[in-house]
């Protein structure tokens, strides 16, 4: 008799602990406090990656979009970033492209909550293959010490891409003199229809387009002349980058370039000259970066 009266208390207790334990879960599970939702909050704020288009030879293109938290909407300033449409001969264009992410994905902070940033930072997988050997995402050690060959400048069509968009196309492009082929009409090579649909598409507030080696930042035109907004641009970015504000390239005459296609759809667009082919100038272009954040600020 005693042996069941105490199996008895024994499984009261157990019942008890149990009854215990099912109220603790509850009261956690659904009585947290809200810090999941700041955990949310930081996540959407991480790029979205799209792969807008294939090279000729089949190399993504991709896309990182930093999107506000209040999520995507028409009112909302859209800054395009894009580097590499010169392939590896402008390697370091396309490598300021990764250490922009890297360092926005470091400070997300620092976007506007009403801009949208997308950064494309290889226009032409290709053209960089052909000179660092490597798929995709490259660092500063993957450089080989020689990267002044031609032909990375062309994509696998051997095309010179920014001569490739619709404004005063020919083509045979120029490029320092020489003839360059521009394809065989405008948007003929996968690589500018990505960059093209993707403007048709998303329809951004403005473009920034990084090369190398002129030193200075130029205004984008085609026939219509230069968008107001966007000499604003080009003061903005140069005044705090200290490269030289130049309203227009006179060196030689350009045709079928993608600053000057946007010019002609009324999407303002400025030409980021690094200094040189071999560093990309991170302090300087940092700052212009900035100086738009705060110019788009509201």
């Amino acid at each position: 008799m005693r042996f069941f009266f105490r199996s008895r208390v024994f499984l009261s207790a157990v019942a008890v602990l149990l009854l215990g334990a099912s109220f603790l879960y509850y009261f956690l599970v659904f009585n947290e406090e809200p810090v999941a939702t700041e955990v949310v909050t930081q996540d959407r704020q991480l790029p979205e990656r799209d792969v807008i288009g294939l090279s000729v030879e089949g190399r993504e293109i991709e896309a990182y979009t930093y999107v506000p938290l209040k999520g995507k909407d028409t009112r909302n300033i859209h800054l395009v970033f894009v580097g590499g449409i010169h392939g590896g001969y402008e390697w370091n264009s396309v490598l300021l492209a990764y250490t922009f992410i890297d360092y926005l994905n470091a400070n997300l902070t620092i976007i506007p909550e009403n801009v949208m940033v997308t950064v494309i930072p290889d226009a032409n997988p290709d053209g960089v293959y052909n000179v660092i050997g490597k798929e995709g995402r490259f660092a500063l050690e993957d450089v080989p010490s020689d990267t002044s060959t031609e032909p990375g400048r062309f994509n696998a069509h051997t095309v010179d891409l920014n001569r490739n968009f619709d404004c005063k196309w020919k083509p045979d492009g120029t490029w320092r003199g020489k003839e360059v082929s521009a394809g065989t009409g405008p948007f003929s090579e996968p690589e500018s229809q990505s960059i093209r649909n993707f403007v048709m598409e998303h329809k951004p507030t403005a473009f920034v387009f990084w090369h190398s080696q002129a030193n200075a930042v130029y205004a984008s035109e085609c026939r219509e002349g230069i968008l107001p907004e966007t000499l604003s641009l080009m003061k903005v970015y140069a005044d705090a980058s200290l490269y030289p504000p130049v309203d227009s390239f006179d060196a030689y005459e350009v045709t079928g370039d993608a600053e000057g296609w946007l010019a002609s759809v009324g999407i303002p667009a400025i030409t980021v000259e690094l200094k040189t082919h071999e560093t990309i100038e991170w302090d300087r272009n940092i700052a212009g970066i900035k100086a738009l954040f705060e110019y788009y600020r509201r």
